[in-house]
């Protein structure tokens, strides 16, 4: 084995997989790619051309046939990427609150999944990227050179989505967020079309207790160190 090329972050909702994937990407110079942004970029064109959300087939047919592009930032404004449809920018259009409305009902689409599972193969499989996402290793990129499976309980994601909340001021209520969090799990890890689970050779890491640096550090030294992997393997 050699220094990882292609590397799947896998977990549920608020196990800091993002953070970790854009601090990883960073360390390596590779390609930070959060797969959520396709599902979001399909959301935002469906509302932008007036295909009604509900209509599953329409929106399909729009993740069929309009490429999504995922590069490296070409700006320092924050970003992590740039996303592009169509060669427009669309990396804040997809942060606006009604792709949030929206980006639930056009993620669980059978059809737009696998439509854009492919799209995310033709951008992982050129090299030197670190995809996050629920099912890269067992879906989108089962050969992946490192799989990690990044896990915290409920009651530690929910308290930092609520710490996440407070700090920025805004009214957070933890209780609510500690039902939405298990509610989330429960929804992923039963969906019929790529369910979230490890896959049979993932590396879990279990973030509670650890800092965000602490567990860059142990998933860099997989990354870098071939007989790391082969010792927890």
């Amino acid at each position: 084995m050699a220094i990882a090329q292609i590397i799947a972050i896998d977990g549920p909702a608020a196990s800091g997989k993002s953070t970790l994937g854009q601090r990883l990407a960073q360390a390596l110079g590779y390609l930070y790619f959060d797969t959520g942004v396709m599902y979001r970029a399909i959301t935002w064109l469906a509302l932008h051309d007036g295909v009604p959300i509900g209509d599953e087939a329409a929106v399909t047919t729009l993740a069929e046939n309009v490429p999504v592009e995922v590069r490296p930032p070409s700006q320092s404004d924050g970003r992590g990427y740039d996303v592009l449809v169509n060669e427009q920018d669309i990396t804040w259009e997809i942060r606006r609150l009604e792709v949030d409305a929206n980006v639930s009902p056009v993620s669980a689409y059978a059809g737009v999944r696998k439509a854009l599972s492919a799209q995310q193969r033709r951008i992982g499989l050129r090299g030197q990227v670190v995809m996050v996402g629920r099912d890269i290793g067992t879906v989108v990129l089962p050969e992946a050179d490192l799989k990690v499976y990044l896990d915290a309980s409920a009651e530690e994601r929910a308290r930092r989505r609520y710490e996440e909340l407070s700090a920025r001021g805004q009214f957070a209520d933890y209780t609510e967020i500690l039902a939405a969090m298990r509610k989330r799990d429960q929804i992923d890890s039963t969906r019929a079309v790529a369910p979230l689970c490890a896959a049979e050779d993932a590396i879990r890491v279990n973030s509670d207790g650890l800092d965000a640096d602490q567990v860059l550090a142990v998933v860099k030294a997989l990354a870098l160190d071939p007989e790391s992997r082969k010792s927890i393997e």
